[in-house]
């Protein structure tokens, strides 16, 4: 495996890829509890927004199998059209594909239900056409915990680098003295984070 120099994501550099976060979807999910990946996913997506980094967002068979966003990723995503595909990879997808070529981003960051092939599928394809792909693991689930672990050793094959939903943000937020970054903490939702603010203030 080759290892590059470490580039930091910045607001400049990274878009979020969001697939498929969809009710129906949400109800195979075994490897995480659903109300820490709803709360994990639309903090990405909210602290994305405060950085004014570009979100895509898509779903898959919305009205024939897999049912809509769920509601809280819906209005977190408000004024961003989600874009609705048959293929199984994103990337596949025309629209998809153009969504995210026009964010100009070479750095994407990807979260889906599932894992493996939502998040996964998109990620290798980025890795294989010259992109930097991330998948943010706390903002993703699957079914299994067989597929997560060989979801996560397949993306890490593929040369896809794995993170969480708040490292990735923290590190595009870069310096804690920014205008955003009460916005951004506030997006992320940590508690902990929370309380020690509280005790500051």
């Amino acid at each position: 495996m080759t290892h590059h120099s470490y580039e930091p994501l910045t607001a400049d550099n990274a878009a979020v890829v969001l697939a498929d976060h969809q009710i129906g979807l949400m109800t195979g999910v075994r490897d995480i509890p659903l109300g820490e990946l709803k709360h994990n996913v639309v903090a990405l997506t909210r602290a994305a927004r405060a950085l004014n980094v570009p979100v895509v967002a898509t779903t898959t068979a919305r009205d024939s199998m897999w049912g809509p966003t769920f509601p809280e990723l819906k209005e977190a995503l408000h004024g961003i059209e989600i874009i609705d595909r048959s293929s199984v990879n994103a990337f596949d997808d025309a629209r998809v594909a153009r969504a995210i070529e026009a964010t100009g981003r070479k750095k994407l960051i990807f979260a889906g239900i599932s894992l493996e092939v939502c998040a996964g599928f998109p990620a290798m394809t980025a890795v294989a056409r010259g992109l930097d792909a991330y998948v943010a693991v706390d903002a993703c689930g699957t079914f299994s915990d067989t597929k997560r672990q060989v979801g996560l050793l397949r993306l890490q094959q593929a040369g896809v680098v794995l993170s969480d939903y708040a490292t990735l943000m923290v590190e595009i937020l870069k310096d804690n003295g920014r205008a955003e970054a009460g916005a951004v903490y506030g997006a992320l939702d940590m508690d902990w984070a929370t309380l020690v603010g509280q005790m500051r203030n």
